[in-house]
């Protein structure tokens, strides 16, 4: 298992921002505990202690948050981000100012826990189907602001990130199709936007029923079509009539007791907000030594 991201990921303006701000956000005014505690010359040196058992994921931006904080710390890593670990492991050792050590460590240990604990429930789900060719893919349920780490903590895990934002594809769902005047309307108004501002991106639309399922089939013009809340009967019923012309995703009432059934009835995706909003972090600490 291994993450799907660049290190040049990290050191985009989007992450840097993200760093700079959790950092006014906790220092405000300054580590006042540590600036009164420890000496500003004194140096010392600390682990990142595993006391459970998952997946890691965020190495590299922890690195960037200790640098942040003291471009003079050092650090040296045994083990890479999408890693199994175990209690006791020991995934860095960071060196040098035990103030800044100090300043930087909740942070570290905010984003490392949340981040491995999305990537380990991933990849417990994704070894339940390991069996079948479906994709997990997570969803916009998201951390406002974190976005961009919760989905790389997903595809750290082993899923598969679905669209970003609101900007990089038209999913048309109930509400849209329902607003527009029903789905002949909603699938024409898309491809009518898109050609008049000159955008190429994928259309998805959601099919709440076996009979919306035959009216979008009856339109076209989608890449995806996505069968929400159906039950599994219903899904492969709807796979027979879609018979592989687009693209299929299962979404709705999908948990881990059911999840395997979904994934058997041969539909191409399967999306799961859990992943990034009903999560346990990973208990994780960082001692001196």
């Amino acid at each position: 298992m291994q993450n799907h991201f660049n290190t040049e990921y990290f050191n985009s303006k989007e992450i840097q921002n993200i760093i700079i701000n959790a950092l006014k956000e906790d220092i405000g005014s300054g580590d006042h505990t540590s600036l009164a505690c420890i000496p500003s010359a004194a140096k010392g040196k600390a682990k990142l202690l595993v006391k459970d058992e998952g997946v890691i994921c965020g190495l590299p931006l922890a690195e960037k948050i200790f640098l942040m904080v003291d471009q003079t710390l050092e650090l040296e890593f045994f083990i890479k981000d999408g890693a199994k670990i175990k209690s006791r492991d020991v995934a860095f050792h960071v060196y040098g100012s035990s103030q800044s050590i100090l300043t930087a460590e909740r942070l570290v240990l905010n984003f490392l826990q949340r981040l491995s604990g999305i990537a380990t429930y991933t990849a417990s789900l994704v070894e339940k189907l390991k069996h079948t060719q479906v994709k997990l893919l997570d969803t916009r349920k998201t951390t406002p602001g974190l976005r961009m780490l919760e989905k790389y903590a997903v595809k750290t895990g082993g899923g598969f990130n679905h669209r970003f934002g609101l900007y990089d594809m038209v999913m048309i769902k109930d509400n849209h199709i329902d607003f527009s005047g029903g789905i002949e309307k909603a699938i024409s108004k898309a491809h009518q936007y898109l050609q008049a501002n000159q955008l190429n991106l994928k259309i998805e639309i959601e099919a709440r029923n076996l009979e919306a399922v035959q009216e979008i089939l009856d339109v076209g013009k989608v890449d995806r079509i996505m069968l929400d809340n159906f039950k599994p009967s219903d899904i492969k019923t709807a796979l027979k009539l879609i018979n592989k012309k687009y693209e299929t995703e299962a979404s709705g009432g999908i948990n881990e007791e059911n999840l395997v059934e979904y994934a058997e009835t041969g539909v191409d995706f399967i999306s799961i907000g859990a992943f990034t909003h009903q999560i346990k972090s990973l208990d994780l600490s960082l001692k001196a030594f």
